[in-house]
């Protein structure tokens, strides 16, 4: 076995490296570690000459256990198994591979000596991406590992390209939302000095300072909490009052509805109103909804936030008298960016992501969201999430 090794380890320094489709340039070469386990030395002899001399690096394994050791020295970047193995057979060997999470990535090509459908099903739902038949075809071989390999270099560039995105995203983010915070902060203030001054233009010039401030800080918020709500969103389920969330929410925004001229009114009850969920993505979601309801209301209208146990759940409505939906805005109400025909009514900012946002959390915490509105006649929206008892969790 070890005469073995030495002859397929290393490749050839006269071996015409492999192009590929999938790189950077025409001219980049893959110079890929192939794991081929096989029990037959004279078909791991086969494969390392004909993959070698296109500049593999060629590791052998007579069976499973050697696979897995040869894994955990060194990641390959193909591999390539035998259906038959002696004890551990190959299927068993691939899912161990693909439990492993620093290995389910290598993609696993299978050699099987007989052309049996089933068995063959039964790899590829093991996980295997592909097949190849003994006796080996020397072109389609190449071409199945050629494939194989393109396709990982490409899925290794994507991932690449997500992780650079979401880190320089995320510096940009950072350092943009504390700047708007302090500048939005620093805007409210102008606008209260300046207004002593009854000086028409610099209240406007103020006033705009502190809306354009308002409406970049809202929508890099709204932008965070989407692209969070993207990525898999795994809660962390406590026993939240749900009427203390509403009413959190609704102190929030009383300054604001009272600037509008709105007056928003509670019906929170006494009891038990405890649910199961994550208890920041809930103060979001009530943000959001009780938020929409301020910025779509006219002046002297009403808000009304209530919260109501029932069986097995609680649920908590959220009823403006704006505008209401229109039968188009209901089918994409809760899509991304998806504008509606109401617009806020104190020229606040509108992304078209709160509702998503509402949607994807709600979901996530195992509840339901409801929409009740006829155009005219306002909005009522209405979450239901899991009842829970403190010794529930």
């Amino acid at each position: 076995m070890n005469a073995l090794v030495d002859t397929l380890g290393p490749p050839k320094p006269d071996a015409q490296p492999e192009e590929t489709a999938a790189s950077a340039t025409p001219n980049e070469v893959i110079r890929a570690r192939i794991l081929v386990v096989d029990d037959q030395p004279a078909n791991l002899q086969i494969v390392g000459s004909i993959l070698g001399n296109l500049g593999h690096e060629i590791v052998p394994a007579l069976d499973g256990p050697t696979a897995l050791k040869r894994m955990a020295a060194r990641l390959p970047d193909l591999i390539l198994l035998d259906l038959i193995l002696p004890g551990m057979d190959g299927c068993e060997v691939c899912r161990r591979l693909k439990a492993n999470p620093e290995w389910s990535d290598v993609p696993i090509i299978f050699l099987s000596a007989a052309d049996d459908k089933d068995l063959i099903v039964r790899a590829l739902d093991a996980g295997g991406v592909d097949y190849i038949t003994k006796p080996f075809n020397h072109a389609e071989l190449i071409s199945r590992v050629r494939t194989q390999l393109a396709l990982k270099v490409a899925r290794d560039r994507l991932r690449q390209i997500a992780e650079d995105k979401d880190e320089l995203i995320g510096i940009l983010t950072h350092d943009l939302k504390n700047s708007l915070g302090g500048m939005s902060m620093s805007a409210e203030l102008l606008c209260d000095r300046v207004a002593r001054l009854n000086d028409e233009r610099l209240v406007k010039l103020a006033d705009n300072i502190r809306r354009t401030s308002v409406q970049s800080l809202t929508y890099l918020k709204e932008y965070l909490a989407n692209a969070a709500a993207d990525h898999v969103f795994v809660p962390k389920p406590a026993v939240v009052s749900l009427a203390d969330a509403a009413a959190a929410v609704v102190r929030q925004y009383q300054e604001m509805a009272r600037r509008k001229e709105l007056e928003i009114r509670t019906e929170l009850p006494p009891g038990d109103s405890t649910v199961r969920a994550d208890a920041s993505a809930l103060g979001q979601v009530l943000d959001n909804l009780l938020s929409n309801a301020v910025k779509f209301s006219p002046p002297g209208k009403r808000i009304f936030v209530s919260v109501r146990p029932a069986p097995g759940h609680v649920e908590s409505a959220i009823r403006d008298e704006g505008p209401g939906f229109t039968a188009e805005d209901r089918t994409r109400m809760f899509r991304r960016y998806g504008r509606l025909s109401a617009r806020p009514t104190g020229g606040e900012p509108s992304t078209g992501l709160g509702l998503s946002i509402v949607r994807k959390l709600v979901l996530a915490m195992d509840g339901e969201v409801i929409c009740e509105s006829s155009p005219g006649q306002g909005a009522t929206f209405t979450i239901r999430l899991p009842r829970a008892s403190s010794e529930g969790l």
